[in-house]
């Protein structure tokens, strides 16, 4: 599957809007006041984004929720109906730029719209293209019992278990050997 750069970037911009969310009641809320939203678009370098409002916090934590439920759809039937409302509500407007040194590229929200609109619109538009693909199960969550924070598998075989093989999937593969040496010891 061929993913371009601002493909990617959406897509990064996605998984780390999602694991902002704390997934039980001991995490922490990663997007819990304008500050916290400043930085997120920051680390992401989203474009065209003016001056941050509770109502923009209000709005992204609500499209943070929708993507969540796109990671956890059991189908792409159920994902593509996600996607469909999100990109729908977002005043999709595709056009054509090729600002801040980047090449041609488009952009799927509409001029001026909402942090939330954009990011409905541009990470929308990319999950959109995994369910064209055939590619929906590639929207993932961790495996590690301790650890739900999603990802997209972009390996060649479809086979990534993990949010991060150098630590979930390290942990738990460290464990398995430690507990087969103790068995085999004992």
């Amino acid at each position: 599957m061929l993913i371009t750069h601002d493909t990617r970037c959406a897509l990064d911009t996605v998984v780390d809007l999602v694991n902002t969310a704390p997934d039980d009641e001991q995490a922490v809320d990663g997007l819990t006041d304008v500050a916290a939203l400043g930085e997120f678009v920051r680390r992401n370098d989203i474009s065209d984004v003016g001056m941050l409002t509770e109502r923009d916090l209000d709005g992204v934590q609500s499209v943070r929720g929708r993507f969540a439920a796109v990671f956890a759809a059991p189908d792409p039937h159920a994902a593509a109906s996600l996607i469909n409302e999100l990109v729908a509500a977002a005043g999709t407007t595709p056009r054509l730029t090729d600002h801040d040194g980047y090449d041609w590229h488009v952009h799927y929200f509409a001029p001026g719209a909402s942090v939330a609109d954009h990011l409905a619109a541009d990470c929308g538009m990319a999950l959109a293209f995994f369910v064209v693909a055939g590619e929906q199960e590639r929207l993932r969550r961790c495996e590690a019992p301790d650890c739900r924070r999603a990802f997209v598998d972009l390996s060649r075989n479809r086979s990534r278990r993990y949010c991060d093989s150098r630590t979930c999937g390290n942990r738990l593969h460290v464990a398995a050997y430690r507990a087969r040496r103790k068995e085999a010891a004992g």
